[in-house]
């Protein structure tokens, strides 16, 4: 007997029919496991894609946006001052998985990679020796990251086994790199960051993409309205990748460090039916004063995308608190310890919408942390300066092994032995407008120290000015002191110069 293809089915067969006559790619089968320690607990580092720590009632916010991650939140550590490496993807990714700051692995430019040298310097090739590791992420700019390191992840799925539609081509022609096909099918056929080399090839490019996008609307309106989430044109419902973990994590290979990357909160704003509207409760935040870097955008528009943010926000968590609940239930969490954190956050204020700008405020590299471990029963509170580059060496710490010699981070607060520095500093930085080698001419610099921030900017034309904050009195960024406490601002400039410095290539 049978079994009837199903309408999805069909989408996926069909927009790979034009690539029949191609050779399968070689190397993607899972490769042996590592050696493994028996006994050891197993680890999760689930990402949310742009989530922001401001848009979230555990931190704060007026809006119950994220009710299981504050279920979760009352078995765990919760950081609350952590904050991403990067205000996009990129750097904020590759900062998380090699420990250290864009500065120093330079994956910094949009769709950019790390050096060659962190191929073999990552979260993965660390825990070589522990255990069995995997990976997925649906954002194909973090698949840039991960690709650099598959050499040492034992499954690495790629994003098309979870997508409703797969619109990546390039890479099946060219399999020894994955990062040259992207943007030379991106460059040929869209027009993401520029006009596309090929008029005749985007045309038809758009004129299939359209044709599908009709057949996914007759089979997910009713779910989606707004539409199906979304990057690159390739379409994924976040049903599917915690599906394929509730099945599959009572069978991973114990022990395991497992990466999970999805998409959502992150642009576009297309939570399923019963979120939309959830939020329309005449919330209005704070006005704050524009940026050098404002678009000019009003807060009646910036205030309206956050709802909508919002409402993707509440979809995520919930599909997380599916998540949890499946690993409650299976005793998952009798042995492992999970990590839930972001890459970045999302902005909707100052005149600017979610994260493409030069600037660091807050709401953009202010991301959640939470870690729980097996047996974890109360709510324990850092606040305390943190960084994604401290996540590597506490996973080493907590499987007994060195910290990497080539990490700039800390043991986070909590998990290590001895006292907590106060007067750390702790970085993110932004310059996708600098090249990859040489000194980093256009960049902006937030240095988190005690109560202070300093947003340094440096190359551009609409500032030179660094600006001043205390966070412990100012939360909102609202009040620019770098003119009535120049001596502070100095210092922390001259510590951040004095890094760039010492990181130029």
């Amino acid at each position: 007997m049978h079994t009837p293809i199903t309408r999805r089915d069909f989408l996926k067969i069909s927009s790979l029919l034009p690539l029949l006559f191609l050779p399968l790619p070689k190397g993607w089968a899972e490769p042996p496991a590592s050696a493994a320690i028996p006994g050891q607990p197993n680890f999760l580092i689930f990402v949310f894609d742009a989530l922001s720590a401001r848009n979230m009632p555990i931190y704060g916010y007026p809006r119950n946006t994220t009710p299981n991650l504050a279920r979760f939140a009352e078995r765990a550590t919760v950081y609350h001052s952590h904050h991403s490496g990067g205000n996009f993807t990129t750097p904020g990714t590759a900062s998380l998985l090699t420990g250290v700051y864009p500065w120093t692995h330079r994956a910094i430019n949009l769709s950019g990679s790390a050096l060659d040298s962190f191929a073999n310097k990552n979260i993965f090739s660390a825990f070589r020796n522990y255990g069995f590791t995997y990976a997925y992420t649906h954002n194909l700019v973090a698949e840039f990251i991960l690709q650099q390191f598959r050499s040492n992840i034992d499954l690495f799925k790629r994003a098309r086994e979870l997508a409703i539609t797969d619109t990546e081509y390039s890479d099946r022609l060219i399999k020894s790199d994955y990062y040259v096909s992207f943007i030379s099918e991106r460059s040929i056929l869209r027009d993401v960051d520029g006009k596309p080399n090929s008029l005749f090839g985007s045309i038809l490019y758009r004129f299939l993409r359209l044709l599908e996008k009709r057949k996914l609307a007759s089979i997910y309106d009713s779910q989606f309205p707004r539409g199906i989430p979304n990057v690159n044109d390739v379409y994924f419902i976040l049903e599917d990748v915690i599906n394929w973990l509730i099945s599959e994590l009572p069978a991973v290979r114990k022990p395991s460090l497992g990466y999970i990357h999805i998409l959502a909160p992150h642009n576009p704003y297309f939570p399923r039916k019963e979120f939309i509207g959830r939020f329309q409760d005449g919330f209005i935040p704070p006005a704050k004063p524009p940026s050098p870097f404002s678009k000019g955008l009003t807060d009646e528009f910036l205030n309206m995308n956050r709802m909508q943010y919002d409402e993707h926000l509440a979809y995520a968590d919930a599909e997380f608190g599916r998540l949890y609940d499946a690993m409650l239930q299976k005793g998952i969490l009798d042995n492992t310890i999970v990590i839930a954190t972001a890459d970045h956050g999302e902005m909707f204020e100052r005149g600017i919408l979610q994260h493409s700008t030069p600037t660091l405020y807050e709401p953009i590299i202010h991301v959640p942390l939470l870690i729980s471990v097996p047996g974890q029963r109360q709510r324990q509170d850092v606040y305390s300066q943190t960084s994604c580059v401290d996540i590597l060496p506490t996973l080493a710490k907590l499987t007994g092994q060195p910290a990497p010699d080539w990490g700039e981070g800390e043991v986070l607060p909590g998990f290590r032995d001895e006292a907590v520095q106060n007067d750390r500093s702790v970085f993110s930085v932004e310059a996708k407008s600098s090249p990859k080698f040489g000194p980093l001419n256009k960049v902006t610099v937030a240095l988190h120290k005690e109560n202070y921030k300093l947003i340094y900017y440096r190359g551009y034309a609409e500032t030179s000015a660094s600006e001043l904050y205390d966070l412990s009195n100012d939360p909102e960024e609202l009040h620019d002191l770098a003119g009535t406490k120049p001596a502070i601002a100095a210092e922390l400039q001259q510590e951040i110069e004095t890094k760039l410095r010492q990181t130029a290539l």
